[in-house]
């Protein structure tokens, strides 16, 4: 049975930009949400800031940039919902001290992308980019010369996450052996194994291959120093994000042959829509691949996408549930039957939950439901009330001190 919600579901306004998978959309309109609007490409700052005012949820992938501004200009945004992996195109703090709540999809297109990067291998180490465009001019290039099969190579595997970890267990599948790196203790899949530091992993590597969030940490961490540990002739992947590789000091490291080949999907700066002209300082270098950020394009991987953010949003909406959020702590409390729910969203100050009780309990009005948690900014509050004063309730809670967003949600 569909949860009830105080708002009418077709009044919920849902904005999704760059051509969001149409799963998104069918599960949306499953659980009774209809007014949905779908734009093929990214939005540029001003027609963001024009179209969010009156938009209660805004689903984007990487190209559109929520910024403190944008935030400032969308009064009634409930969430974002992050078609994609990862969520630097969102400043977070921002949302988080409005009281919004950001989701993204962390697994959705795991094997989308670690297939990709174990076809690239193969590719690369056997140069068939470079025989394949000969053979399109014309020309016969048939040698093994500088040709290797991927059996019994090393795959060095830089972050040890989702996609990492699958790679992983694709590479040993085809008989690499596979070591990796992470800043965090990772249990290993199968055979793999765990070295202490990059210069190691780079130094043992004949292909390395990056999945690794952006952040200051990873800002171009293969640079001119980082490729002189690279093997002579070794293969390197990166298929995270635009900042992690000096493209210029590759492309040297290319030129004098201590690196055989390259396979880039993600770059510094991106075109901002299907068709739009690229530049970059590695076009029409031989073994070199380029491809226009896709690794986790597949029709599977986007419709994956598409269902668990939309889940994601729509248990916002309707329950408070902020699992998988970003910006507001993890709470999830079931529903109660005979009790409406109000969601209380505050700065995370000494004294509110206290406040909060002192003021419904003068009133006799009883909490029959109840879960706080708190991060470094912000508190967020579940409560179930009894459906006779949930009204006045409501009201109270408005007036405590730290209030960022108070709502009922049945």
């Amino acid at each position: 049975m569909r949860q009830k919600t105080s708002y009418p579901r077709e009044k919920i306004k849902i904005l999704l930009l760059e051509n969001i998978s149409d799963s998104a959309i069918e599960e949306f309109k499953r659980s009774g949400y209809t007014n949905v609007t779908k734009l093929q490409g990214a939005l540029d700052q001003k027609q963001l800031a024009d179209l969010i005012k009156d938009v209660h949820i805004l689903g984007i992938r990487s190209k559109t940039q929520i910024t403190k501004e944008i935030l400032e200009n969308a009064s009634k945004l409930l969430a974002v919902g992050c078609f994609c992996i990862g969520t630097n195109q969102v400043d977070l703090r921002a949302a988080m001290k409005k009281g919004v709540a950001v989701f993204n999809a962390p697994y959705s297109n795991t094997r989308s992308v670690a297939e990709l990067v174990i076809g690239l291998c193969i590719m690369l180490i056997r140069k068939v980019i470079d025989k394949q465009n000969a053979a399109h001019r014309g020309i016969w290039l048939k040698e093994s010369k500088g040709c290797y099969e991927i059996r019994g190579k090393t795959l060095g595997i830089v972050g040890y996450g989702n996609i990492g970890s699958q790679v992983s267990v694709l590479a040993e599948a085809m008989g690499m052996n596979v070591i990796y790196y992470d800043i965090a203790p990772k249990l290993p899949h199968g055979n793999a194994k765990p070295v202490r530091t990059l210069k190691e992993l780079l130094e043992q590597s004949h292909i390395v291959t990056l999945h690794v969030p952006s952040n200051p940490t990873t800002k171009n961490m293969i640079n001119e120093e980082t490729l002189g540990y690279f093997k002579k002739g070794a293969i390197l992947l990166n298929y995270s994000r635009g900042d992690v590789v000096d493209l210029d000091a590759l492309k040297k490291r290319l030129e004098d042959g201590t690196l055989s080949g390259a396979a880039i999907d993600v770059f510094p700066e991106e075109p901002e829509k299907y068709g739009d002209p690229f530049s970059c300082v590695l076009q029409g270098m031989p073994n070199v691949i380029l491809t226009p950020h896709i690794g986790g394009s597949t029709e599977e991987a986007q419709a994956n996408i598409g269902v668990d953010v939309a889940t994601k949003l729509i248990k916002y909406l309707e329950l408070g549930s902020s699992d998988g959020s970003h910006t507001i702590p993890s709470v999830n409390l079931p529903p109660q039957a005979g009790t409406h729910r109000i969601l209380h969203i505050h700065e995370n100050i000494p004294g509110v939950l206290s406040e909060i009780n002192s003021n419904l309990s003068k009133r006799n009005i009883n909490i029959l439901g109840q879960y706080l948690k708190t991060n470094e900014e912000i508190g967020y509050v579940i409560l179930d009330v009894d459906t006779s004063i949930s009204k006045e309730a409501f009201e109270l809670l408005k007036k405590v001190k730290g209030t960022i967003k108070t709502r009922i949600v049945y």
